[in-house]
């Protein structure tokens, strides 16, 4: 079995939508994305895909991807970047992009926020001087090979490579086998943010963030 790991390219976009679907559903059967997009499954691939192709770049755009190949084929793949350039605040900006080609209503777009204010509760802040690992998934078929963990250490060594003293990476609560993943790399139990109605939308209490020292 041959890994390869390299950077995320355009024609990747249908996997990575796929990828974000997964790592935000985590061990459950409903996430973040359906919550807010709304619609069908396909629905919600759809939004992911016009999200990682806007314009401006953002924390769930193509560019911020490394993906992992098994034999030529797409295995998995996790987002690296720096929160003060691509964070939650570029995002922001790019989205309106998205939501336009969507076109979604104003009266959509505001259901859609309210719909997302439990998730936002729980969101980790960003650690001071942070590189920030996100969107982890990987196929079913290519689970405990290995792929997980020379993701990581890809996302981790870019970001030193990139002078980051600290990563940090964030996990529901209560996903036991993803947090034992991300222990295994160095990272450590930072804080954690519960929320009771988040609870109840997606079965987990909250999310924890995890720090790692470079």
């Amino acid at each position: 079995m041959n890994i390869e790991i390299r950077s995320a390219r355009v024609d990747d976009v249908p996997f990575l939508s796929w990828v974000m679907l997964t790592a935000a559903r985590s061990h459950n059967k409903y996430g973040t994305w359906e919550h807010y997009a709304g619609g069908t499954q396909e629905d919600c691939l759809t939004f992911l895909r016009l999200i990682a192709t806007t314009q401006k770049p953002h924390l769930f755009h193509y560019s911020t991807f490394i993906v992992a190949e098994v034999d030529g084929q797409q295995a998995g793949a996790l987002s690296g970047y720096d929160p003060k350039v691509l964070g939650m605040r570029a995002f922001v900006k790019a989205l309106p992009e998205a939501i336009q080609k969507l076109g979604w209503s104003q009266g959509y777009q505001k259901a859609a926020m309210e719909r997302n204010l439990p998730f936002m509760a729980c969101l980790s802040d960003d650690a001071d001087g942070a590189w920030i690992v996100e969107s982890v998934a990987v196929r079913p078929e290519y689970r405990k090979k290995g792929v997980i963990n020379l993701l990581l250490k890809e996302a981790i060594d870019r970001g030193r490579r990139q002078d980051f003293k600290l990563a940090q990476i964030s996990v529901l609560i209560d996903n036991g086998r993803a947090r034992r993943a991300y222990e295994k790399q160095g990272f450590k139990f930072d804080r954690e943010k519960r929320d009771a109605s988040f609870e109840k939308i997606y079965g987990s209490p909250g999310i924890a963030r995890l720090l790692l020292n470079l």
